[in-house]
C-alpha cells in the first residue's frame, strides 16, 4: 500500500543541455541509462563528428563558422567565441525552459569557455539554472585544472546552483584496478545520476513529490552547492545510504551549515519508518534551521537497494573558504 500518492501533471519544461566532449558523453550516458521522461535533452559541441554521434534529439553546432566543425583544440577563448556566434541559435533552444541543467567538463576549449554563456543565456531568459561540471582528474595535469578553475569561476557568476564533481575525488569509490574508459563511464554516470535525480524528483510521481517550486526555493540564487550519493541495501540500509550520501567521496566540505537541501531516496520498497530514518539523519547532519525538500520515488528494478541523492545549498562563503584552504593544508602535511 504506497504511503502518499499523488497524480501530478507535468508543471516544468525541464532542459538539459551537454555542451563540449564531456557534456555530450554525459547527455549519452543520460539517454541511455536513465529514464527520465518528460526532459529534453540537447547537445552544444563545436565537433561536427562528435555531434554525429550524440544521441541527443537536439543538437547544436557551436562556432560554425569560426571552428568549421573541427573543435577549439582545447582553447578555451575560442570556445567561448563559438558560443557567442551561435548566440541566437542558443536562445531559440533554450526558449519555454523553467529550468535549464548545464553539464560539461571544465578543463576543455567548448566546455569551459561556451558553458558560461549558454548558462547566461539561460539565466537572463528566466530559467531557474543549475550546472553540474566536473574537474579534471590530477594526472590530466596542472595547466588543464587551472584552465577548469577558471571556467567555474565564469561559470559560477552565471547560474543560480553550480554542483562541481571532482573526478579525483572518484578513485576514492573505484576499484584500484579499474580502466581508464571504465573511469570516464563512472564520470558520465555521476553527472548523469545528479541530473537524474533532480529532475524525476520534480516532474514524476512518487510516495512523496517535491515540485518544481520546492526545488527553486532551495536552488534559485543558491550559489556553491554539494552532491552526494549514497547507495545500500540490507537491514540496515536507510542509515547506510543515508549516512553515505552526507558523507559522500563526491563533497569537497561537509553538509554541515547548509541551509538549503533538496534529496530524492528511490528504491523498490521503500517503508515509512525508512523515510522518516533518513529524514532524521539528514536533518542532524544539516542548519536546524534549513529549508529542506525532499521526494520519495519507487523503482522497482533496484530490488532490495536504496539510492539517496542529496544536494546541499546556503553555504557560509567564509566556512568554504576555510574548509578549502584547511585541506589543502593537510594536503601539504600528508606529502
Amino acid at each position: 500500500m504506497p504511503l502518499i500518492t499523488t497524480n501530478v501533471d507535468p508543471v516544468a519544461k525541464i532542459k538539459v543541455v551537454g555542451i563540449g566532449g564531456g557534456g555530450c558523453n554525459a547527455i549519452n550516458t543520460m539517454i541511455s541509462d536513465y529514464e527520465i521522461p518528460g526532459v529534453e535533452f540537447m547537445a552544444f559541441n563545436t565537433d561536427a563528428q562528435t555531434l554525429k554521434l550524440s544521441k541527443a534529439p537536439v543538437t547544436l553546432q557551436l562556432g560554425e563558422n569560426l571552428t568549421k566543425g573541427l573543435g577549439v583544440g582545447g582553447n578555451q577563448e575560442l570556445g567561448a567565441q563559438s558560443a557567442e556566434e551561435s548566440l541566437d541559435e542558443i536562445q531559440e533552444h533554450l526558449d519555454g525552459a523553467d529550468m535549464v541543467f548545464i553539464t560539461a567538463g571544465m578543463g576543455g576549449g567548448t566546455g569551459t569557455g561556451a558553458a558560461p554563456i549558454i548558462a547566461g543565456v539561460a539565466k537572463n531568459m528566466g530559467a531557474l539554472t543549475v550546472a553540474v561540471v566536473t574537474k579534471p582528474f590530477d594526472f590530466e595535469g596542472n595547466r588543464r585544472r587551472e584552465i577548469a578553475e577558471e571556467g567555474i569561476d565564469s561559470l559560477r557568476d552565471k547560474v543560480d546552483t553550480l554542483i562541481v564533481v571532482p573526478n579525483q575525488r572518484l578513485l576514492e569509490i573505484t576499484d584500484a584496478n579499474m580502466s581508464f574508459i571504465d573511469a570516464m563511464k563512472l564520470v558520465d554516470s555521476v553527472l548523469a545520476e545528479g541530473v537524474n535525480s533532480i529532475s524525476n524528483l520534480i516532474s514524476q510521481t512518487g510516495y512523496i513529490n517535491a515540485d518544481f517550486n520546492d526545488a527553486k526555493s532551495v536552488m534559485l540564487n543558491a550559489g556553491t552547492a554539494l552532491m552526494g550519493i549514497g547507495r545500500a541495501s540490507g537491514e540496515k540500509r536507510a542509515e547506510l545510504a543515508a549516512r553515505a550520501a552526507t558523507t559522500s567521496p563526491l563533497l569537497d566540505m561537509s553538509i554541515e551549515g547548509a541551509t538549503g537541501v533538496l534529496y530524492n531516496i528511490v528504491g523498490a520498497d521503500l517503508t515509512l519508518p525508512e523515510i522518516s530514518l533518513v529524514s532524521e539523519l539528514i536533518q542532524e547532519a544539516v542548519d536546524p534551521a534549513a529549508n529542506i525538500k525532499f521526494g520519495a520515488q519507487i523503482d522497482p528494478s533496484l530490488g532490495d537497494e536504496i539510492i539517496i541523492t542529496i544536494v546541499a545549498t546556503g553555504f557560509d562563503e567564509n566556512k568554504q573558504v576555510f574548509t578549502k584552504q584547511q585541506k589543502g593544508d593537510e594536503d601539504v602535511d600528508d606529502a
